[in-house]
């Protein structure tokens, strides 16, 4: 396979002053208690008013008032374009413990989307969702398990958000419970001529959507069954996983399987946002 170019994304870039004037003379000091208490007043409430913004900043995560929040962000904003594909999606995944009862899996990845825009790549409904943190960019690869049973999209989208944004869309979505809405489900990659060439919208079994807040980026992963069966209720992989479940999504594992794709993903992008932040330091 030849070596990439130096970007690895897009189109069908592969899988980047001394005292001049007379001293006055020092006049006597002389003492007044107004004053003094007046000045120290002034000390007082100027020390309040630091403290009170320090605590304003660490209470609400500003990362305009944190530098490094704005260096981490800055270094991961621009990674879509400037990391290698392989680092983003490795060409497999180790699964362990990842399965059904700590099962190990194991992912091969068999297609990797050129970059793309939000609108029609995104469903129009999520991606209005994420409109407050700016949509930017989508990243996206497909995997299929080691018996060809199962598949798996997972994507990456860049935002133009800061700290703060990104904490406020992590909490609608925690609160509102946006990650259980069908009616937000990430869309799939199908890649012609494997397994999962019949991989559309009506066969996504189960899904997950995580808004970080240490990086302006959402990490996604809907999985489903390699024959391209349909399924007509699917399920987030909060309710997928959970015990005693009976579903098709939680009998065959696909929880398991959107979960862990899109845990390891994540692991890698923070690993990667860690490294080059400090390396541009």
């Amino acid at each position: 396979m030849p070596a990439p170019p130096p970007y690895p994304w897009g189109g069908q870039r592969p899988e980047t002053p001394q005292e001049t004037t007379t001293r006055l003379r020092p006049v006597p000091s002389r003492h007044h208690p107004f004053r003094v208490a007046a000045a120290l007043a002034c000390v007082v409430l100027g020390l309040g008013l630091i403290g009170g913004a320090a605590t304003g900043s660490w209470l609400t995560g500003d990362s305009a008032a944190d530098p490094a929040a704005r260096d981490t962000f800055a270094t991961a904003r621009g990674l879509w374009h400037s990391v290698p594909v392989d680092t983003l999606f490795p060409r497999t995944l180790a699964g362990d413990g990842a399965g059904p009862g700590g099962a190990d899996r194991e992912w091969t990845r068999i297609g990797v989307a050129p970059d793309s825009g939000c609108a029609g790549t995104l469903d129009p409904l999520l991606l209005g969702t994420l409109r407050p943190v700016g949509c930017a960019r989508v990243l996206r690869a497909t995997y299929v398990d080691a018996t060809s049973s199962n598949v798996t999209t997972v994507g990456l989208v860049f935002t133009q958000a800061d700290a703060l944004a990104m904490d406020t869309l992590r909490t609608r979505f925690r609160n509102e419970s946006l990650g259980e809405r069908a009616d937000l489900m990430p869309r799939t990659f199908p890649v012609k001529g494997t397994v999962a060439g019949g991989f559309g919208d009506a066969q996504r079994a189960s899904w997950t959507v995580n808004v970080l807040t240490e990086a302006p980026v959402v990490v996604f992963a809907v999985s489903g069954f390699a024959d391209g069966r349909k399924v007509p209720a699917p399920q987030p992989v909060d309710k997928a996983m959970a015990k005693g479940a009976t579903t098709a999504p939680a009998q065959s594992g696909l929880g398991h399987e959107a979960k862990g794709i899109a845990d390891r993903i994540e692991r890698g992008l923070r690993k990667t946002v860690s490294a080059r932040t400090a390396a541009s330091q």
